[in-house]
């Protein structure tokens, strides 16, 4: 079964990137897309908000107007409209089981700041089986020529870091983009090391060159599935987050992972995420791992 693009839209400019976003992605990678607006009933006193069904139809026509929009830009595209009913937050990410991504709207700040990741996309990057994209306000198609790279984060082993790796590799094919890999690593403390991690090492030549021979381990199977997808291997010293930002600027997406952590509060997206859905400057992809 083809699973289709879903964009979450609420009639906010954000959202409005996100749906352009999708719709450009889904007419590249040949896949229909689902408009969705997650809503439910809710009363204001400083204004007349009308009853459920008002409301409701107030939702449905600027759905149908989005889509509209959408329609006239991609005449050849498969759009579908859907009205959610129930908190938007878990709604969006209820939702994300039947779809090959969800692509959300996230608000940008000042440059130190970066974005401003709402608690609704927060919840639904934390939550979603399937990759979630968010997308900025002032994002323009513009951004994904200029010969700009699909960077992704890889790290442990190749089964670790699979079903990012096969994200990236997709949308770069798809987009006629290299793939920017990057694998960080950091010097852990002395007492971390065991004798079978300093062999390892050893036989390496150093811990530079055991992370490069580690990044091309993984790449190799994504290699010779998509032989004609360049790829850059990038191994630096350092944090992740700062790593994976240090090259931000050259990117039109931006790829990682995201592995389930729960907490006394909910669920959590992991730092290295966190930073870069804050911080960077083009779109993020969240891939949860299974």
């Amino acid at each position: 079964m083809t699973r289709p693009i879903t964009a979450g839209v609420d009639g906010s400019q954000e959202s409005l990137a996100a749906l352009a976003w999708a719709a450009r992605e889904a007419v590249r990678r040949g896949l229909p897309l689902r408009v969705v607006h997650a809503w439910r009933f809710e009363t204001h006193e400083a204004i007349d908000a009308g009853d459920p069904e008002t409301q409701a139809r107030w939702v449905r026509d600027g759905l149908a107007e989005a889509a509209r929009t959408v329609t006239a830009r991609h005449p050849g595209l498969e759009v579908t409209t859907d009205v959610v009913e129930g908190v938007p937050a878990a709604a969006l990410a209820a939702e994300s089981a039947g779809a090959g991504m969800t692509v959300l709207g996230t608000r940008g700040h000042a440059a130190v700041v970066g974005f401003l990741l709402g608690s609704v996309g927060q919840q639904v990057v934390a939550e979603a089986r399937s990759p979630v994209v968010l997308v900025r306000a002032g994002d323009r198609p513009a951004a994904e020529a200029g010969g700009r790279d699909v960077v992704v984060g890889q790290h442990g082993d190749g089964d670790d870091s699979a079903e990012t790796l096969r994200f990236a590799f997709e949308a770069a094919a798809a987009r006629g983009a290299a793939v920017r890999a990057v694998r960080a690593w950091t010097l852990p403390p002395l007492f971390a090391y065991s004798p079978a991690s300093l062999k390892l090492l050893d036989e390496a030549g150093g811990p530079e060159p055991y992370e490069r021979r580690a990044l091309a381990g993984a790449l190799r199977p994504w290699r010779e599935r998509f032989p004609d997808v360049h790829v850059v291997e990038h191994v630096e010293m350092g944090s992740a987050g700062q790593v994976l930002l240090s090259v931000a600027g050259r990117a039109q997406l931006m790829v990682v992972g995201r592995r389930d952590r729960r907490s006394a509060v909910g669920a959590r997206i992991g730092s290295v995420a966190h930073g870069v859905l804050h911080h960077a400057p083009c779109p993020v992809a969240v891939v949860p791992h299974e």
